[in-house]
């Protein structure tokens, strides 16, 4: 594909005015929703094939998450869509003020391979609602998934409107080099740097959804059974490969062992035995990311799990302890089915070890002490908190998603992925009359009288 003639299309197709009106985007997200619909089973087909996804994750992860959020849009588009009146200055009476939501225009959106169609869509979703044209470009990493999107959205857009460009590293690279209305990127800190870089170059303002290390906080007091079940759940979805899982525990030394005796139990319970015949447990994305893992094995002591099969791309869900806290695996992403565990003494020398590290996409914390849950909230800083449960505060549509620092900025979801893609302009309104003379030149009044009747009128 010629990127740069896409590109122009859109552009073109944009100043038409055809994707501002309210018709037009209910129709368009109607039509991105019976899309879906009509092509769920080849969508999930697409995510087992590469990643091993269960119907069930996938939908459970990937595709309900994306209708949710297409109907949530078109049952709040026109209230989203709304102008807001405001007040004006005392100068401009008796003027109208206004913020209008206005679309940016064409947008970019990258999306990452560990939730292929999700995290292409939903962005979409806000940028359709917002009225913007867009050039989706999906992770070479998942093939079948890329082809499945990539087929979805020519079947059902006109190019000039949205278009999947389909490629790997080189063509993201050309399309960074044009210039985008707003560029949306997920992905890791290092290519966030790069976006961020080739966009500086255009002034064109960038949403980025990072990565960082997410730690989870066990304090003695939190029921360890389902403290268990739920890190377990959150950590070992896709097989560990989710942005926001839980990359390692600290947990009060009073609860240590058991913390993990329930662990284990918990992904007994949950994988069997052997999750490798499990089929619910889902594969490393390619040999890179598995040569990678396996690596991160060697740097504590094996709890439970840790065998592997690079020919399945298969790494069991594995617990580590005896973890030294300068080691690699303490100081970079996960990403994958490997949890360090380690204990802590009191609270403050985990919010020391968390301070320590780059803020990160969420913060977890299991206890049922409300001075604790202030405390940790008031001395961390991440994109998110979700207290005694996991991955759940991503889910909330009025809850928006995002980074801070080395996890990204901006955010999105429901009505802050409108917002996200919408540039809210403000218009005022002035009649030709009255006209006072006040403001002009040759100055009337003294200073001291002009500061008193600016006192006076700007406190209202």
């Amino acid at each position: 594909m010629n990127v740069s003639s896409i590109v122009r299309q859109q552009r073109a197709f944009f100043k038409t005015g055809a994707t501002r009106s309210l018709e037009f985007r209910t129709t368009q997200l109607r039509k991105l929703l019976d899309a879906i619909l009509e092509n769920e089973s080849a969508l999930l087909g697409a995510l087992g094939a590469d990643l091993r996804k269960s119907p069930h994750d996938a939908y459970l992860g990937e595709v309900g998450m994306v209708l949710s959020e297409i109907r949530h849009a078109l049952g709040n588009l026109p209230l989203w869509m709304k102008r807001r009146r405001c007040s004006v200055p005392w100068i401009g009476w008796p003027g109208r003020g206004f913020v209008q939501p206005e679309p940016y225009g064409v947008v970019l959106i990258i999306g990452p391979w560990n939730y292929p169609l999700q995290l292409v869509l939903m962005p979409l979703v806000g940028a359709i609602a917002a009225g913007n044209c867009a050039v989706l470009k999906p992770s070479e990493f998942t093939p079948h998934s890329a082809s499945a999107l990539a087929g979805l959205v020519r079947e059902n857009f006109s190019m000039e409107y949205i278009t999947v460009v389909e490629g790997a590293s080189e063509v993201s690279e050309a399309l960074l080099q044009e210039k985008f209305d707003k560029i949306f990127f997920t992905g890791s800190s290092k290519v966030g740097r790069a976006v961020m870089a080739a966009a500086a170059k255009h002034l064109t303002p960038v949403t980025l959804e990072l990565g960082g290390k997410c730690p989870c906080i066990v304090c003695a007091d939190a029921p360890l059974s389902v403290t268990a079940r739920r890190i377990v759940w959150g950590k070992f979805m896709n097989a560990g490969q989710t942005c926001v899982a839980p990359d390692y525990v600290l947990v009060d030394a009073r609860v240590y062992e058991d913390l993990l005796e329930a662990m284990k139990q918990a992904l007994n319970e949950f994988y069997g035995l052997d999750p490798q015949q499990s089929p619910n447990y889902g594969r490393i994305v390619n040999r890179k990311h598995f040569d990678r893992l396996t690596g991160y094995l060697k740097q504590g002591s094996i709890y439970h799990g840790g065998q592997n099969d690079a020919r399945d791309l298969y790494i069991a869900p594995t617990i580590l302890t005896d973890v030294s806290l300068d080691s690699p695996l303490m100081h970079e992403e996960i990403f994958g089915p490997i949890l360090p565990v380690i204990k802590f003494e009191d609270l403050n020398s985990a919010l020391v070890l968390v301070g320590e590290r780059p803020a990160p996409l969420a913060v977890y914390l299991f206890t049922n002490n409300r001075f604790t849950r202030a405390r940790v909230v008031a001395g961390t800083r991440s994109g998110g908190v979700c207290v005694n449960d996991t991955i759940l505060q991503i889910m909330g549509k009025d809850l928006p998603f995002g980074g801070l620092e080395e996890s990204g900025m901006g955010a999105y979801h429901g009505k802050t992925s409108f917002d996200c893609f919408t540039h809210y302009r403000s218009v005022l309104e002035r009649p030709f009359w009255p006209d006072f003379r006040l403001r002009y030149r040759p100055v009337s009044i003294s200073l001291i009288t002009l500061k008193r009747i600016s006192r006076l009128l700007m406190c209202k």
